[in-house]
């Protein structure tokens, strides 16, 4: 699948239009919503609850965005719709309840978050998700297994993106294997991911590997997190749209 043109036509969102101040937490449908008041298109991100649910929420630990403690994962789908996001106080919504809410109203960029250990029950249940959904949709991943899987498995079900870095060689990385790191890095994932874009760094930019898929192969860059004006210079001289957050999309 070529990337289609509403993956970059608009600025994106980080996790929805966030905004503390305003008790819009970040994943919230209310971001979402602030979001699509602005014209803009969505990102976020999914984790599986215990019992096999996409959840839209970016850590894998309930501790920093909620009041509660311990691993999502470790939750139900009931126990977790019982936690109120610190943030204006809503729940955590489900991939199903987050897409009904949008709609078809903007694009939505959606991470698949991983721990790199070959389970690919979030990448099945989010393909049994977008089947039936008939708006802009795209999914992407850190993981190259994860893409790898919905390339030979869901191949043209929705537009496939790797999210990516120059390195891999801090603590946030310490569960991939030596062998993963090199892989990510040198971008050997190519023949088995096969991305329709790319999702960059934005402080790694420029850098070869964007640049190359970009003039080579004519894959869109998009590149995350905008937040300052510098950082909003370079991505608009070596990528194609912001994931931005706060004012850096105007």
């Amino acid at each position: 699948m070529s990337a289609p043109a509403w993956l970059t036509a608009r600025p994106i969102a980080h996790r929805g239009l966030q905004d503390a101040a305003k008790g819009l937490a970040e994943n919230s449908i209310g971001a979402a919503e602030a979001a699509i008041a602005g014209g803009f298109a969505i990102e976020c991100d999914v984790q599986l609850s215990r019992d096999g649910e996409a959840m839209v929420f970016h850590d894998d630990n309930l501790r920093r965005l909620t009041r509660a403690r311990g691993a999502l994962a470790e939750r139900n789908v009931a126990e977790l719709q019982t936690l109120a996001l610190r943030d204006g106080g809503e729940r955590i919504p489900t991939l199903p309840q987050f897409l009904a809410r949008i709609g078809s109203r903007t694009p939505l960029i959606c991470e698949l978050k991983s721990a790199f250990d070959g389970d690919m029950r979030l990448a099945e249940r989010v393909a049994e998700i977008a089947g039936p959904y008939a708006g802009p949709l795209a999914l992407k991943s850190f993981d190259p297994a994860v893409i790898a899987h919905l390339r030979a498995r869901h191949d043209g079900l929705a537009p496939l993106g790797i999210v990516a870095e120059a390195d891999y060689k801090g603590w946030y990385w310490r569960a991939l294997s030596a062998e993963q790191k090199r892989t990510c890095a040198a971008f050997a994932h190519y023949p088995q991911t096969r991305p329709d874009f790319l999702s960059w760094r934005v402080d790694d930019l420029p850098h070869p590997t964007p640049f190359l898929l970009r003039t080579l192969r004519g894959l869109p860059v998009m590149t995350w997190t905008v937040r300052t004006p510098t950082q909003r210079r370079a991505a608009a001289r070596w990528a194609d749209q912001i994931i931005f957050e706060g004012a850096a999309a105007d």
